[in-house]
């Protein structure tokens, strides 16, 4: 039969729900840390026999050559004498103390050590266990409430329902019973905290896999929640059997399935639509009830669609405060711009009225750019009729009309000037190089023979 103190280690074990092992390492270090009360100037070990069932204590000395410290050390000669020569130096020697000495007060010290001990091994297996199930669903009762969050009693713990995690459709009194789902565990002084959540969609995921055997068994797959707790909710299913209709199969006989759902959830509205590959196909799905006249996608690389519906279901598609489109975009990852048809009508015949705007004026300009040249060609055609009309004052063999008006507009206006000029006056004239002013020179004085313009 179990001695007392072994029934005492199994009671506190199976209490706390702890490893037997963690309750007598605490007993061992309560034990010591009395016995270091008791005897101040000795090194004091505890041990638990696991034969006898009972906690021994020893004073521990060492072996050394010379002893500084009598309280914790003994001489090499002192050991042999009490062991022989199998003692030598750094050995450790136990001698035994009587637990029974420790007294009233180092009884109490050992037992404040023991609940602690304990308290962090028992917050330790809390953490480890709750760390694992988040996500899950737990049940729980509403044992009271502290600066608007709510603590719940989930089994043997208490947890914590924050303000921002509760739906605001909902209220609750002490003693209510809720399901929530864990949301994650912190730790903090006083141990772990495990937050519960009723507005993330993890919930929502949880409440279908429980009241839809299809969603369990994986024949339906959820491929996404989102939700605006209080208000809507939008739930993308996908069959991975032909034969299974997955949005019928969660919505149920007359509704039954999704009701439970959103009792639970109080009151909350449900939306479940067909999950696609297809974008076009789950975002037309994805803004039910309304309905889609046609959808376009804007930008492939920005996720960016437009949607046109009937001018009567605009609002519906929208949804109050753009909810129902808001949720949309949430639930397919795009960014949806819906329009009515009289809208979309608009604005087509807005860039219809712009190119035509466009069109005709650069059709006018065109006619002023093909104006301008004919007119130009005609000023330019007169301007050398006028030119060729004019009688020259002299000629020079060898040298075409167009150079000698040059000279004539440049103030020669007879054969004696150009004569009487030099290559450098004739060559600053405008369009008349020095080996033209020497042939014109030549011709002038009739030095050399007359060569033609071309030549020139």
């Amino acid at each position: 039969m179990a001695n007392p103190l072994q029934q005492f280690i199994e009671a506190v074990a199976k209490e706390k729900g702890v490893e037997q092992d963690i309750i007598i390492s605490a007993l061992q270090d309560a034990i010591e840390a009395a016995a270091r009360k008791r005897y101040k100037n000795e090194n004091m070990r505890a041990r638990f026999n696991l034969d006898t069932g009972q906690m021994e204590l020893y004073a521990v000395k060492r072996i050394v050559e010379t002893v500084t410290t009598p309280g914790i050390e003994m001489s090499l000669d002192e050991a042999r004498q009490l062991y022989g020569d199998e003692a030598e130096v750094d050995m450790e020697v136990e001698f035994p103390r009587a637990p029974e000495d420790l007294g009233r007060i180092a009884a109490q010290t050992a037992k404040q050590v023991i609940f602690q001990k304990v308290r962090e091994a028992e917050r330790e297996n809390i953490f480890a266990e709750y760390n694992q199930r988040v996500g899950e669903v737990v049940n729980g009762t509403v044992k009271r409430f502290e600066n608007g969050d709510i603590i719940v009693e989930v089994g043997r713990i208490e947890a914590v329902l924050p303000r921002k995690e509760q739906s605001r459709a909902e209220s609750y009194t002490p003693q209510d019973r809720l399901r929530a789902v864990i949301k994650g565990v912190n730790r903090s002084a006083k141990g772990p905290q495990i937050v519960l959540s009723r507005t993330d969609p993890a919930l929502l995921i949880k409440l279908f896999e429980q009241e839809v055997p299809e969603i369990y068994d994986g024949t339906v797959m959820i491929r996404g929640a989102v939700r605006e707790a209080g208000d809507r909710a939008k739930v993308a299913v996908f069959s991975r059997e032909r034969d299974v209709d997955p949005v019928g199969a969660c919505v149920g006989m007359k509704g039954t399935r999704v009701q439970s759902i959103i009792r639970e959830l109080r009151g909350e509205k449900i939306d479940i639509v067909e999950w696609s590959e297809d974008p076009v196909a789950f975002v037309t799905n994805a803004l039910s009830p309304a309905k889609v006249q046609r959808v376009s996608i804007v930008d492939d690389r920005e996720r960016v669609m437009e949607v046109v519906v009937e001018d009567k279901q605009l609002s519906l598609a929208i949804g109050k405060k753009g909810q129902n489109v808001r949720l949309a975009a949430k639930l397919t990852g795009w960014r949806i711009d819906i329009k009515s048809e009289e809208e979309k009508r608009r604005e087509v015949e807005a860039q219809f009225g712009s190119l035509e705007i466009a069109s005709e004026s650069s059709d006018e300009a065109a006619a002023a750019a093909d104006a301008s040249e004919v007119e130009a060609k005609v000023d330019g055609e007169a301007a050398a009729t006028v030119e060729s009309d004019v009688p020259l004052p002299y000629a020079l063999t060898g040298i075409g009309e167009k150079t000698v008006r040059k000279l004539v507009e440049g103030g020669l206006t007879t054969v004696e000037s150009v004569r009487d000029a030099s290559v450098e006056q004739l060559s600053a004239l405008p369009g008349i190089g020095e080996k033209t002013a020497e042939k014109i020179l030549a011709a002038a004085r009739g030095e050399t023979p007359a060569e033609s313009e071309g030549q020139a």
